[in-house]
């Protein structure tokens, strides 16, 4: 039973990346070979992990920490050398490690670790190793009647081919238990053993086993079954619009052209009767110009990372490099959101573009500091590994100070000095038209509903897979499906946020500008509300610490895909908007 579970834990994993120090991973017989411990945790709560010493394990006499990268200490890797001694080729059997006399209080600490499911995690020559440190016997029915103990001997199977290590498994002695049920001082003795096996199987292939959950038959059809279900959501809605463009729009063209002398016919279609207004700049411009700023960043970083994920560089076991990623390209990114902000928003006649390049640093940066700085110290009071170090927090301030907001001034001053004017095919007139009063589900909210379902609709079932990766334990790295979907969210974005676009023009409504970027950013509202529907009803995931961190982090990370989806669609019904208006004689 506990080799299953163990076996089921080790399938289930993904695999964070940590560098040995024999980079050739070459071995001779005897030689020693890097043993990290990295940290203790519940099974179920993936934020809330700690030391692997914050236990009352066989410490050595020296604990000597590994250097960590960036990456590493952002994904919360606390890595100290552990102190089994697994030499290459050296069988060891029933090996003490040592003796130990365990206080109450030790006893008391190993009992509630066990209670909630904790397992540890270490890594052999960047092979990950998994385990639970003790189990519980429920079989009395009543809690009182439980029975906890902790495993004292833990065996290591591990495979080689010539000079390479090449697998590793724990699993652990079901009949060598210490009994933490009642709280007394104990003796126990822990031991250990290796035993190791050749096998055919090449270095160059050693990682395959971490990554295959995510490719078995059965995931790869649900992917695919994904992948129909959102080109059938796209199909629907470009025939959708087909319509209303080919027919509706068609015969407002052609009836314009025929009737133009008639100034009645002119003013039939509501949208051509607002041809005034459609272009009067919107109010809060300064804000609308740093959304798009800050969302034409996010789609750049977005684009570099999947182009980083599809060429091999986030394999399971290289799980770090993608904190180190994110921070690097969202800093050499932050240019592109200041010039396209300054500019549009110079674009739109706006006076203070040093106030606007402010804003657009903050928009994302800003919140997302906030919800660190809380989520750090709940991490700091409960002493877990997800605590950054503060040479940590001074490196990603000195790469925001250095790097990250020069950057975004050059992009300022860059768009500022493009002075591109607004291509308006039509006169906006001097006075606003009233618009007329429109029912109920003409307004925002009503929009905002309808134009974020369909695009959630595309992407729900990979999201089940996405949270298990990041909230969970499983391994997600089929890169190329979820670009797809990445690529159908765009189009179904773009396209819906037009739909709607057009029928608001259609009913006299030239407020479009604020209504397209919320409609289309929308289906970040929809990501955020089941991020409660997983929590409560397909995660296991407890208590404050992770629960705050949950929910915390999905906030910005929803709030980035609000900026970024508003910008896709803003994008597409300004393109839209100037293609129907150019299309008429405006007067």
């Amino acid at each position: 039973m506990d080799l299953i579970r163990v076996t089921a834990l080790l399938l289930c994993f993904g695999v964070t990346g940590v560098v040995s120090d024999a980079s050739d991973h070459r071995y001779k017989q005897g030689d020693p070979v890097p043993l990290y411990a990295n940290k203790v945790g519940p099974f179920h709560n993936p934020s809330e992990t700690y030391r692997y010493f914050d236990l009352p394990f066989c410490v050595p006499e020296h604990v000597t920490e590994k250097k960590e990268a960036l990456g590493e200490v952002l994904n919360g890797d606390r890595l100290v050398e552990a102190p089994y001694k697994l030499h290459f080729r050296v069988d060891r059997d029933s090996e003490l490690l040592c003796k130990k006399k365990l206080t109450k209080e030790d006893v008391a600490k190993f009992r509630s670790a066990v209670t909630k499911d904790y397992y540890f995690q270490m890594y052999y020559d960047d092979l990950p190793i998994w385990g639970f440190i003790g189990k519980v016997d429920k079989e009395g029915k009543d809690l009182i009647e439980y029975k906890y103990y902790l495993y004292r001997h833990i065996h290591f199977d591990i495979l080689y081919n010539s000079e390479h290590v090449i697998e590793i498994t724990v699993h652990t002695e079901p009949n060598s238990l210490a009994d933490l049920t009642e709280d007394k001082d104990i003796e126990a003795s822990f031991f250990y053993s290796v035993k190791w096996k050749e096998t055919t199987t090449p270095f160059e292939k050693r990682m395959n086993k971490y990554s295959q959950t995510s490719s078995l038959p059965h995931h790869l059809e649900i992917h695919w079954f994904s992948i129909i279900n959102s080109c059938v959501t796209v199909l629907l809605l470009t025939g959708f619009l087909a319509t209303i463009l080919m027919r509706v729009l068609k015969n407002d063209f052609v009836k314009y052209a025929h009737d133009e002398e008639s100034a009645e016919d002119q003013e039939e279609t509501g949208w051509k009767y607002i041809h005034g207004d459609v272009f009067r700049f919107p109010k809060n411009k300064s804000l609308l110009a740093a959304c798009l700023g800050s969302g034409t960043q996010l789609f750049a970083l977005t684009v570099f990372i999947f182009i980083l994920a599809l060429v091999g560089v986030f394999y399971p076991y290289n799980r770090g490099a993608l904190f180190t990623a994110l921070v690097v390209v969202y800093a050499l990114t932050s240019g592109i959101a200041g010039y396209t902000a300054s500019s549009f928003y110079c674009q739109l006649e706006g006076a203070n573009w040093v106030r606007n390049v402010l804003l657009t640093g903050f928009l994302f940066c800003g919140p997302l500091f906030l919800t660190f700085c809380f989520l750090n110290t709940v991490a700091i009071v409960y002493s877990a590994t997800a605590a950054l170090p503060f040479g940590t927090i001074v490196v990603i301030l000195l790469i925001w100070t250095l790097v990250t907001s020069p950057l975004l001034v050059l992009g300022g001053i860059a768009g500022k000095n493009g002075k591109t004017e607004f291509q308006a095919p039509c006169r906006t007139t001097k006075y606003p038209r009233e618009i007329p009063l429109l029912p109920w589900y003409r307004r925002t909210i009503p929009q905002m509903a309808m134009a974020g379902f369909l695009p959630f609709s595309a992407i729900y079932i990979e999201l089940y897979y996405i949270f298990a990766s990041v909230w969970g334990h499983r391994s997600y790295i089929i890169y190329s499906i979820l670009f797809i979907v990445f690529i159908i969210l765009l189009i179904v974005t773009a396209f819906i946020t037009v739909a709607l676009t057009y029928f608001q023009l259609a009913s006299e409504d030239h407020e479009w500008w604020w209504r397209s970027y919320l409609c289309g950013g929308s289906t970040g509202l929809f990501v955020y509300g089941y991020c409660f529907y997983y929590y409560f009803a397909r995660s296991d995931m407890s208590g404050f610490m992770q629960t705050s961190f949950f929910f915390g982090y999905m906030a910005c990370i929803c709030y980035g895909f609000f900026l970024m989806l508003g910008m896709v669609g803003f994008r597409a019904a300004l393109l839209f908007v100037r293609h129907i208006y150019r299309s008429i004689k405006c007067e």
